[in-house]
């Protein structure tokens, strides 16, 4: 069996950068087993796999090369951008189910925006010692006052606020400790991010280390984004409906991604966040299964 699949750049900034997933159509009678091995002979992050759904426009199953995971950002807005792209998808609304339910989808221009849950905190300053030998770092590269603390709106990741630029280019993963405390965490990976961006046109610049799922670094990853603006809102006190976040920078081969985060909020609370960006189409395999 031969199986097309798109490569789609997600949260591109102005066009280049951004985080490719691959993104498979027409995928309903391949089983998991199957779509498990396509994704790891892609080899990127995450792959979306695209199928008919009763509950909603469109379902998508996402894998990792080592395993399913409930929600991905980046490969749902490269799967929605080249639906839209290929006529399939009209309108400014849509919808995907997943193996954690169903979700809207919002499309604006060659932006296209899903939606997470209110966030869920979970401390982990017990945890402090551990966490920041993990990153190579000590309690002073951290910005003063702020806590380590788990964020889930549809998954858990560890945000970890950092205090400058050169403290976050600096950071050595020990990609053995991160996956001990993800796994005691239940975590998809450690989210370190930093507010010295450089600009006023960037709320935060941020990486993303994830070597549970096998991702030892990525450039966009729009489900720990949701989760940053969510802290930043909450317990930072910066009191933003619009957070612009940049990832993928201090990556080694830098690939800069821009996650836009909408966050929707009653009485001072968030109810749910909308978090989006561009996708580009970059090429086409063909996997032999």
């Amino acid at each position: 069996m031969t199986v097309d699949v798109q490569i789609v750049n997600a949260f591109t900034e102005a066009k280049t950068g951004g985080n490719p997933a691959g993104v498979v159509l027409n995928a309903d009678d391949l089983t998991s087993v199957q779509k498990l091995a396509i994704a790891a002979q892609i080899g990127l992050s995450e792959t979306a796999f695209v199928s008919s759904s009763k509950i909603a426009d469109f379902k998508l199953d996402f894998f990792t090369p080592n395993r399913q995971i409930a929600h991905c950002g980046h490969a749902t807005i490269g799967a929605f951008s080249y639906l839209r792209q290929l006529g399939l998808i009209q309108g400014s609304y849509t919808s995907k189910e997943t193996i954690d339910g169903r979700r809207e989808i919002r499309l604006k221009g060659e932006q296209a925006y899903m939606e997470q849950l209110a966030p869920v905190y979970r401390h982990t300053n017990y945890l402090e010692t551990a966490i920041l030998r993990a990153l190579g770092l000590q309690k002073s590269d951290l910005l003063p006052g702020a806590p380590l603390e788990v964020v889930n709106t549809g998954n858990n990741f560890l945000i970890i606020p950092v205090k400058d630029a050169k403290t976050m280019a600096a950071i050595i993963p020990n990609m053995t400790e991160i996956t001990e405390l993800s796994e005691a965490l239940d975590l998809i990976g450690f989210y370190p991010f930093t507010l010295d961006t450089g600009t006023a046109k960037r709320i935060a610049d941020t990486r993303m280390f994830g070597p549970r799922y096998q991702i030892y670094e990525e450039a966009g990853t729009g489900m720990a984004a949701g989760p940053l603006a969510c802290y930043l809102y909450d317990v930072l006190g910066i009191k933003h409906e619009v957070f612009l976040i940049r990832q993928g920078k201090f990556m080694s081969k830098p690939s800069p991604s821009l996650i836009e985060v909408h966050l929707s909020t009653q009485n001072g609370a968030i109810e749910g966040l909308l978090a989006g960006g561009k996708g580009k189409i970059s090429q086409q395999l063909t996997i032999e299964i």
